[in-house]
């Protein structure tokens, strides 16, 4: 058994989009969510035709990726902290998701170098792909808030 999402990241509903690990190994992580109808998203996205925004599909991923990353902290150097997104590149969307779908988020770490850690992944819906997205996250002791 896994340990619960919000064991190994900050993220909280409205803004955590992962449910659950359905699997792990050293340097890759599936995850599941569920996109439920009651979103506050889908009221402005294509009201009448709600489909996902796809800025929210990347979330789903990068967070997949920070479940890896804090699964793993002990082995990146000794560096600890918050992972963070650092940067995103080459992101291909081939399919809408609607409210309903059941996607499954998998993340695989290429190479981890002085605090970043460069990732790959994928969403698929069955065994259709669904988006396809390289990124980096970086780890970040957790600070205070910025002031207003």
């Amino acid at each position: 058994m896994f340990p619960a999402v919000t064991d190994l990241i900050p993220h909280r509903p409205p803004f955590l989009f992962v449910d659950e690990i359905v699997a792990a190994g050293p340097d890759f992580l599936a995850a599941r969510r569920t996109w439920r109808a009651e979103e506050a998203f889908y009221e402005g996205h294509y009201p009448g035709a709600p489909i996902t925004p796809g800025v929210i599909l990347c979330e789903s991923v990068v967070q997949t990726g920070a479940i890896l990353v804090s699964l793993g902290q002990a082995d990146r150097g000794g560096i600890v902290g918050t992972p963070i997104l650092a940067k995103i590149s080459d992101v291909r969307f081939r399919q809408p998701v609607y409210p309903g779908d059941t996607t499954t988020m998998e993340v695989k770490l290429r190479e981890w170098t002085a605090g970043f850690g460069l990732m790959t992944g994928v969403m698929k819906r069955g065994d259709q792909r669904i988006l396809t997205i390289d990124f980096t996250v970086m780890l970040k002791e957790p600070g205070p808030a910025a002031p207003p």
